[in-house]
């Protein structure tokens, strides 16, 4: 898949994250601040913004577009979820720019770069409740599938449903991270903001890139 006219698929991204404002929110304000939902759709449709800015071409390279978003979250978003998303899509443009094109092999090695950075940030493991009950499974689901002789289509199904059920995972864990963890046992009984907005975000980027290969291929 060509990386040159992919930048769209940031597009998909902001809208997803714009149209899922307040459900974010109500999320987050069960046992955090209430402001999750406010403060990503503020940091994407900052993005948009940068991108509209930009020349067109560039604009539609993915590789740029991604640098776009990762820069518009480390500036417009406050706390620590600006630098966790920021990094996260940095490694992916770190890991895609100095490409032409994009295979499966090829993606697996961005999102393993991706989650490694955010894990390198946050200091969060799996049980933590956080963003990283979706990203750890969600990466090791797309490696198992290729292993086992899957191709990209089907990896990224396989990661897309790993997400959910990791971001579900966090209903019944209690946070250990962040504010939240002032609740202590009281934080039990409801899905983590980040790992819902990461579960939004890969979930978007699955389909995107699996409309993308369907088009190719026919």
């Amino acid at each position: 898949m060509a990386l040159d006219g992919a930048g769209s698929i940031v597009r998909e991204l902001i809208t997803a994250i714009v149209g899922h404002r307040e459900f974010l929110s109500e999320i987050d304000g069960l046992i955090g601040d209430g402001d999750h939902g406010i403060n990503m759709a503020k940091g994407f449709s900052g993005c948009g913004a940068r991108l509209d800015a930009m020349d067109a071409s560039q604009a539609a390279q993915l590789p740029a577009a991604l640098q776009q978003l990762s820069q518009a979250l480390m500036d417009d978003i406050g706390g620590s979820m600006g630098p966790l998303y920021g990094s996260f899509f940095q490694g992916f443009a770190d890991v895609l720019g100095r490409e032409q094109e994009m295979d499966a092999a090829l993606f697996g090695q961005a999102l393993a770069r991706a989650v490694a950075d955010v894990q390198e940030m946050g200091k969060a493991q799996v049980g933590d409740k956080t963003l990283i009950d979706t990203l750890a499974p969600a990466l090791q689901a797309y490696r198992q599938s290729l292993q086992a002789g899957a191709g990209f289509r089907e990896a990224l199904q396989a990661m897309e449903a790993a997400a959910e059920a990791g971001k579900e995972s966090t209903r019944h864990l209690q946070a250990r991270i962040g504010r939240s963890a002032r609740l202590g046992p009281r934080s039990i009984g409801v899905l983590d903001a980040g790992a819902t907005s990461c579960w939004l975000i890969l979930s978007t980027m699955s389909q995107s890139l699996q409309r993308r290969l369907a088009q190719a291929s026919a």
